[in-house]
């Protein structure tokens, strides 16, 4: 059985917590974006009883719509697409994670060494993303938004700059490009439904590939070792 979703909140998150998907605000009163946002909640909370009740496949727009007792438009103004709203029922459950890598206790907060918080930032992210598999599966973007979505963002943001002070004298950008592949939900549905793997064996994996990818390379006095000819492009 998947975990349940946590409760959505009423209002808006405190100031404190890590925004991902905000609500657009409008021209509108301030009386006005409290009730967007309360609709919004409600529209939440009734896709969150289709997912527990029905799966995440059968979550639709309309199914929604019915469930919240709104029109269908209704929906889509809030949401854009089904895409934007199952990232939604996602956005709180990022909100936690992200105040937990960012602020919350260490390893994975703050108070660990940027290696030490790569290992345990990789282990909760599997479990997170174990947990709610079929959801992230469904909201995935397709691939011209994939690398562009909040959530996404500031994971990499956060790998990114742990790598920088773990290791700077490596490309961090593409390293955390490479981490983050690890991390990919499509890979995890893979490699625990299709072939069977362990979460352990998965952790294990992680870890394996924080140490290797933190390992400082050794100082070279002089220069770099000539490549050989088809390295060059030659024959």
């Amino acid at each position: 059985m998947p975990t349940p979703l946590p409760p959505f909140p009423k209002g808006p998150e405190p100031a404190t917590q890590p925004v991902l998907l905000e609500l657009t605000s409008g021209p509108e009163g301030p009386q006005l974006r409290a009730d967007a946002a309360r609709n919004r909640a409600r529209l939440l909370e009734a896709a969150t009883r289709l997912v527990e009740e029905h799966g995440v496949a059968n979550v639709t727009m309309e199914a929604v719509a019915v469930a919240a007792s709104v029109g269908k438009g209704t929906v889509f103004r809030r949401f854009g697409d089904r895409t934007g709203l199952l990232m939604a029922l996602l956005d709180h459950t990022e909100q936690q994670f992200q105040a937990a890598f960012l602020a919350g206790p260490a390893p994975l907060g703050p108070g660990a060494s940027p290696a030490d918080r790569l290992h345990a930032f990789g282990c909760a992210a599997l479990r997170q993303t174990r947990d709610r598999l079929d959801l992230y599966i469904a909201a995935e973007r397709d691939a011209s938004r994939r690398f562009s979505s909040a959530p996404y963002r500031v994971r990499f943001t956060h790998v990114a700059m742990l790598l920088r002070e773990a290791v700077p004298e490596a490309d961090g950008e593409l390293l955390a490009q490479t981490l983050m592949g690890y991390l990919e939900p499509a890979l995890i549905l893979h490699l625990t439904r299709q072939r069977g793997m362990t979460m352990e064996r998965l952790e294990s994996g992680w870890h394996d590939l924080v140490e290797r990818s933190t390992r400082r390379a050794p100082n070279r006095d002089g220069p770099a070792p000539s490549r050989p000819p088809e390295a060059n492009g030659h024959a």
